[in-house]
């Protein structure tokens, strides 16, 4: 059994027993392959490397209170990939072979899923690379689809705690009609200034505002945005903002809540109208935030003025970890359980 302090886990990377790859050659994905092998052998003309073809996932897998291993909304991750690789004219995975892989490669590395009630999951991260060479500009004929997996605490340092972020104009996550909906590598970098200027200037993230007229928010940092306002869940909704599966996931649960949900462009100036204020996504399910301060004009908008998150985030994050744990019934079956 591996000799990690389970509790104390953070957001990083772990190295564990195995991983699985298969390459797609000749127009056909090859059989698996278990490697225990930590690098890839790559071609300097690989198309990732020159071309940005690369497209990643992240997806959990936890131990549920009854002992079991449950993933949560696999099927949506094999779709999200399938869309990043047909934005940047990747060969996609199929879904059963997505599914192969990730129950493959969690069975290999079971001893590295965190106990229940630790607050840590095992994080499991699907990469797809063009591996072909190519020195014109065009797609690959060749592609490498690889799993790895590694045991993680919470995103954010602070957890469930109300985190402080900032928006920013003078840097751009995605530009319209780009690759925003994707989750490619290109996005990430092009946060990466952004991001380590706010945890300089001690801020959890930053927010990008839509790239074109900078009127509306877009990401709040590497996650989702969502405020909640006169019994309704309201989302941005923009061709640059990667479709989270979080997101997803809290808007059914925000409607068995009796909120309505709107998903559509938000002002920045609305942001002095909410009455919670989050980011969510897979690694930090729910992030509320407590300050928002403008870059620009140096307002701060603030939230969850006694220190603690709203109660309508505190509800959806139980509901959602709870089913996610096994302590809350999955009635839309979004588990699967790994025998």
């Amino acid at each position: 059994m591996a000799a990690i302090d389970w509790k104390n886990l953070t957001f990083g990377y772990t190295p564990t027993n195995y991983n699985v790859r298969t390459y797609f050659k000749n127009g056909k994905w090859g059989a698996l392959e278990v490697s225990s092998e930590e690098t890839i052998n790559i071609h300097m003309a690989a198309t990732a490397l020159h071309y940005g073809q690369e497209a990643f996932e992240g997806l959990k897998a936890f131990r549920g209170v009854d002992g079991k291993l449950r993933v949560f909304r696999w099927e949506e991750n094999a779709k999200r990939l399938q869309a990043s690789a047909d934005a940047i004219l990747m060969e996609p995975v199929p879904s059963e072979l997505f599914l192969k892989a990730l129950v493959k490669v969690i069975k290999l590395n079971e001893e590295f899923v965190p106990p229940f009630g630790s607050g840590s999951s095992l994080y499991i991260r699907p990469l797809l690379i063009g591996s072909g060479p190519q020195v014109g500009v065009r797609p690959a004929a060749e592609y490498l689809f690889i799993i790895f997996v590694t045991p993680v605490g919470p995103y954010f340092k602070e957890g469930f705690n109300p985190v402080d972020m900032e928006i920013v104009r003078d840097f751009d996550r995605a530009a319209p009609l780009g690759t925003g909906h994707a989750k490619v590598g290109g996005n990430y970098a092009a946060s990466l200034k952004a991001g380590v200027r706010a945890h300089h200037d001690g801020y959890a993230a930053s927010i990008f505002l839509d790239a074109k007229t900078k009127t509306h928010i877009d990401e709040a940092g590497p996650a989702n945005f969502f405020g909640i306002r006169d019994g309704k869940y309201i989302t941005p909704d923009s061709g640059s903002i990667l479709p989270s599966i979080t997101n997803m996931s809290l808007r059914t649960l925000a409607e068995d809540l009796g909120l309505s949900v709107e998903r559509r462009h938000v002002l920045v100036e609305e942001l002095s109208t909410f009455d919670e204020i989050g980011a969510c996504g897979t690694a930090a399910v729910i992030s509320p935030i407590k300050r928002i301060h403008d870059r620009d004009t140096g307002q701060d908008y603030l939230y969850c003025k006694d220190g603690k998150a709203g109660p309508i985030s505190t509800q959806l994050y139980n509901t959602l970890q709870g089913i996610q744990l096994g302590t809350v019934e999955d009635k839309y079956q979004w588990n699967t359980i790994i025998d």
